[in-house]
């Protein structure tokens, strides 16, 4: 755990993203927010298919999502009350560590709009985005950590959490850096 100013905390944690009791959970989606593979895709089954409407209709009325935005759902039957839909760059894209770093303040500011106290955030990008899990690591918790000793307000518990043990072990080297 990395204490942050007193009450503020970031988690490295290895577990199912869809469990996570805080209040709201990230999925790193892609621009057309069609949930169908990785976290997006378990997100959705665990959920529940309303996510997926909910997203075709936020489509339907914006567009496509660009790299970095972040948009909202309600989490249904998942024990978090909201959803934090992001679409982070794709290796080769160009710019790709600036636009992350972008990418994870849009999902704390929104975090922090909604009032909330704790969500939970996997890799970003790391998967078929391809981004490199060690710098995703670095960028992730580097960003949150300035973030919450920075803007937040009612943020405070930010969990990393991750499914395979790579990226799992990766964030914990991370996390030493921090303690």
């Amino acid at each position: 755990m990395i204490k942050i100013d007193g009450n503020k905390s970031i988690i490295i944690k290895k577990g199912d993203i869809t469990k996570e009791e805080t209040d709201a959970i990230v999925n790193p989606a892609n621009g057309a927010l069609k949930h169908g593979g990785g976290a997006a895709a378990a997100i959705v089954k665990a959920g529940g298919m309303q996510i997926q409407k909910d997203s075709n209709n936020l489509i339907k009325k914006r567009g496509f999502l660009d790299v970095t935005n972040c948009v909202v759902t309600d989490g249904y039957k998942l024990p978090c009350k909201f959803i934090l839909h992001v679409v982070g760059p794709r290796m080769g894209e160009g710019n790709e560590e600036e636009k992350l770093k972008k990418t994870v303040d849009n999902v704390l500011n929104v975090a922090e709009a909604y009032g909330l106290k704790s969500i939970s955030m996997p890799a970003i990008s790391s998967g078929i985005f391809g981004f490199p899990k060690d710098k995703c690591a670095d960028i992730l918790v580097k960003t949150t950590t300035e973030f919450l000793k920075n803007k937040a307000d009612c943020l405070e518990t930010v969990v990393m959490c991750n499914y395979d043990d790579e990226t799992y072990n990766i964030f914990l080297e991370k996390e030493k850096e921090y303690v």
